[in-house]
C-alpha cells in the first residue's frame, strides 16, 4: 500500500490529493458520513454529517429544485469521507485545503452526476447548507442566531440515531437518485 493512501471502510486504498474516481465508493461514503459527527464534535448530542446531507437533500426535493440538486446536497460533504471534516471558521484559513477538498468534490461530482455543479446550482446548495446550519446550531448548541429562522419545508429530527440508520438511509437516497 501507498503510503500516501487511506484505508477506506470497503477496502479501498486512496490517495485523497490524487485521487482516482474508480476508488471513490457511494458505500464508503454513506458509512463515513454516518459516523463523522457535526460540528467537530463540539454539540450537545451526537449528529452526524450524513445526517445533514440527508437532510440537505430531502430539502432541496420539498423546495422542487431538481433532482440533480437534490443529489448534489446528498453528496456535498462527500469529500470528508476521504478528507475528514474541518469547522467552518478553520477551514476558511486553510486554502491547500480548500483547494483539496473543492477538487475532490468536484471529481465526486463528476463522478455520480456527469459533472461539476454550475454557479446557480452551487448558490441553491449553499443556501440550503447555510439554511441547515442556523437550525444545527440553534438546536446542537444553543447558539442563539442574529437571523431570523429561516423557511425550511422539512422537518429535522435530531433525535440521536444508530449509524446503521443513516447509512442505510443515505444509500436508500442515492438509490432514489440513481435508479
Amino acid at each position: 500500500m501507498n503510503n500516501n493512501c487511506i484505508t477506506t471502510y470497503t477496502g479501498r486504498h486512496i490517495d485523497p490529493l490524487h485521487p482516482d474516481p474508480d476508488m471513490i465508493c457511494i458505500e464508503d461514503i454513506a458509512h463515513a458520513l454516518s459516523l463523522i459527527c457535526r460540528g467537530n464534535g463540539q454539540v450537545k448530542t451526537f449528529f452526524s454529517v450524513g445526517q445533514h446531507c440527508i437532510n440537505c437533500s430531502r430539502e432541496a426535493l420539498a423546495r422542487g429544485y431538481s433532482r440533480r440538486v437534490a443529489f448534489a446536497c446528498l453528496l456535498h460533504d462527500a469529500s470528508e469521507c476521504y478528507l475528514s471534516d474541518v469547522p467552518r471558521p478553520f477551514k476558511k484559513t486553510l486554502s491547500g485545503y480548500k483547494e483539496q477538498e473543492k477538487n475532490l468534490l468536484d471529481l465526486i461530482y463528476q463522478k455520480y452526476l456527469g459533472s461539476p455543479l454550475n454557479a446557480k446550482e452551487e448558490q441553491l446548495l449553499k443556501e440550503i447548507d447555510d439554511a441547515m446550519l442556523w437550525f444545527d446550531l440553534t438546536y446542537l448548541l444553543n447558539e442563539p442566531q442574529e437571523r431570523e429562522a429561516p423557511e425550511i419545508h422539512i422537518t429535522i429530527d435530531y433525535t440521536v440515531r444508530a449509524f446503521e440508520e443513516t447509512e442505510k438511509e443515505y444509500l436508500e437516497l442515492y438509490s432514489f437518485f440513481t435508479h
